[in-house]
């Protein structure tokens, strides 16, 4: 648009040069300073109109200063004398008198300086790329203060394998998804020959067995367990107890530490909790170890999954 608009104020401006310079030519000596006159003004008329022009265009974004910049006038073509000369700056009147050519004739300029005129950034564009500079080096701090930063993950990662090593575990990963705590759970339950039907507050037939996935059977097992014994866990609750127990029962909400109590309880066994800092937390059933001494083995992760917290199922580490 800009260049369509000098384009055109430059064919004007030519064509204005042309008339004054006419007009001029034919003036005689008394009616010399009222064309003149009236060549100024067509001068200041036609520069207001493409200043006016050029403000309008660009808005807010015209800086000070720059109208003179893109406000173009073009040198006037040299008009040919009676002997087939050209002048560029001067021409005589009938009476041999100089007069000079309108002030609206600058230096020429090169073909490819009038084909390509110069644009200045407007105070948006220079706005946004400031912007976008000052977002890259948000985002270069950040990244560098990251970096400079323990990767907790690794760190959990490393204590784990010497606690694995310490008490002679091995680890069997479980999926990452809200069911992982029976999950790892009913693995143990498996693994050390102990059934899934709970000892204590028995699930009803529909719960217990039949062809639902063994996460489901540890699931209804909690459920079972925390609402027959409501009073001990109501007050450690965010939600009320009806909606806590159909969350363990029918969804997939994760697991914590009060369906660990419950499930200790309810099945009657010792669950130990090994904790990426190397603490075991023992959550004991209500007489002893149970059925067996040394209990259940998970692993709680912190940072080593993407979702969040997370369990897995530790076993015994065969004796080489």
């Amino acid at each position: 648009m800009m260049e369509e608009l000098q384009a055109r104020h430059r064919k004007e401006t030519r064509e204005l040069q042309a008339r004054i310079t006419q007009k001029k030519k034919s003036a005689s000596k008394k009616t010399r300073k009222g064309v003149n006159d009236e060549c100024d003004k067509l001068e200041h008329e036609l520069r207001e109109r493409h200043e006016s022009e050029i403000a309008s265009l660009l808005g807010d974004d015209i800086a000070d200063g720059q109208l003179d910049d893109l406000v173009l006038d073009e040198p006037a073509e040299a008009q040919p004398h009676a002997n087939g000369s050209a002048e560029d700056d001067t021409l005589k009147d009938d009476k041999g008198i100089t007069i000079g050519v309108s002030h609206l004739s600058v230096e020429p300029k090169s073909d490819s300086e009038s084909s390509q005129p110069s644009k200045k950034p407007s105070r948006q564009k220079a706005r946004l790329a400031r912007r976008a500079a000052e977002q890259e080096a948000i985002a270069a701090k950040a990244a560098e203060e990251t970096s400079s930063l323990p990767n907790l993950r690794e760190q959990e990662r490393t204590s784990m394998l010497k606690q694995f090593a310490k008490y002679g575990l091995q680890e069997k990963e479980i999926r990452a998804d809200g069911h992982c705590l029976y999950s790892a759970v009913a693995d143990q339950m498996g693994a050390l020959g102990l059934g899934l039907k709970p000892k204590i507050t028995p699930t009803t037939s529909a719960e217990n067995g039949g062809d639902m996935p063994a996460y489901r059977q540890v699931r209804a097992a909690a459920a079972s367990y925390m609402s027959a014994h409501g009073d001990e866990f109501a007050p450690f609750l965010e939600d009320p107890l009806d909606e806590h127990i159909r969350k363990v029962r029918d969804t997939g909400e994760w697991g914590g530490q009060t369906e660990l109590l419950a499930l200790a309880k309810t099945y009657g066994v010792k669950i130990n909790v090994l904790q990426g800092d190397g603490t075991i937390h023992a959550i004991e059933p209500d007489q002893g170890g149970g059925e067996l001494e040394d209990g259940l083995w998970l692993a709680y992760y912190r940072h080593g999954f993407g979702l969040g917290e997370h369990y897995n199922s530790l076993r015994k580490a065969p004796v080489p």
